[in-house]
């Protein structure tokens, strides 16, 4: 009896060790495995979505200061995603596809609908204000005898997307607060998909008016694209809240805060996510777009 008794004390003994040293192996391969994905993890790429603010290929060249920029800061590869679309933008950020976005307002506030995890970081100044906004407007053809937002009336307008803030939302809240219907009242309305393709239909005569943002036209003023005798802005609007970069809400907050520190300290003069020339960065938070939500009510509401 004893013997039995000695025999399955060492029989668990033993047990009891190889078990321990099982456990002990299985922690260290974790360890091991859990350290390589983070080394992994730092080493991979951050992605940023870009809605279709300008020609893909022109903007992807004006990047690449920006694209060196966060590289360098960040000590890893940075790669800007230009979406073929607004839509497809939202849906790479909150279906964590890419771990940053650059957004209009009305897509930030889509994004935030779908994923309320989603986090502003950081927004560009306004070259042009010296601010974190900027402004819609509506530049017409004047040889079509265009002078108001009257003159509108059973001429060709094209806005850019449903879910652009200066290039729908904003001037389209104007029409409708000053008892336009631009359905029933313009001979036609087109939705071009990007602000380039909005100005090329109206370099071609195929729209009389479009929607617009004042600094991208007015740079492409300067450079000569559109004679100051012929288009004319008729309309400006209130200031916009300018284009947030967007956080996807897989992203880390130590990236996060990394990130926001590496934009706002960015040097005057570096371009911004559209390409153009800008005056730095600013913190910003969801509540800054309340007043983008608002006008969209009001137009869901029409």
């Amino acid at each position: 009896m004893k013997r039995r008794n000695f025999v399955s004390y060492s029989l668990l003994f033993l047990t009891g060790c190889t078990t321990s040293k099982l456990a002990e192996t299985q922690r260290s391969k974790s360890s091991v495995q859990e350290t390589a994905i983070q080394a992994e993890n730092e080493l991979a790429t951050i992605n940023m979505a870009l809605i279709p603010w300008q020609v893909s290929v022109e903007q992807e060249e004006k990047l690449k200061p920006l694209t060196d920029y966060l590289t360098q800061k960040l000590n890893r590869p940075f790669k800007f995603q230009i979406a073929p679309n607004y839509k497809t933008a939202v849906d790479l950020l909150v279906e964590g596809k890419v771990e940053l976005a650059y957004l209009g307002a009305s897509t930030y506030i889509e994004a935030r609908l779908r994923d309320p995890n989603v986090e502003p970081l950081a927004a560009p100044i306004n070259k042009h204000t010296g601010r974190p906004w900027y402004t819609a407007v509506i530049i017409a053809n004047s040889a079509q005898g265009i002078k108001t937002i009257a003159d509108l009336k059973g001429k060709r307008f094209a806005f850019v997307n449903k879910l652009s803030t200066s290039g729908y939302i904003v001037p389209m809240a104007h029409f409708l607060d000053n008892g336009i219907d631009p359905e029933g009242e313009f001979a036609e309305v087109i939705f071009a998909g990007s602000h380039d393709k909005a100005k090329a239909m109206l370099l071609e005569g195929k729209v009389d008016a479009i929607a617009e943002d004042r600094q991208s036209y007015t740079e492409q003023q300067k450079e000569g694209s559109f004679d100051p005798e012929k288009y004319k802005i008729i309309w400006e609007s209130t200031p916009i809240p300018s284009l947030p970069i967007v956080a996807s809400s897989k992203l880390s907050p130590e990236l996060k805060n990394t990130l926001k520190k590496a934009l706002i300290d960015a040097p005057d003069g570096l371009v911004d996510p559209t390409g153009a020339v800008g005056a730095g960065y600013t913190s910003v938070e969801d509540s800054d777009y309340d007043i983008i939500r608002k006008l969209q009510k009001r137009i869901n509401t029409k």
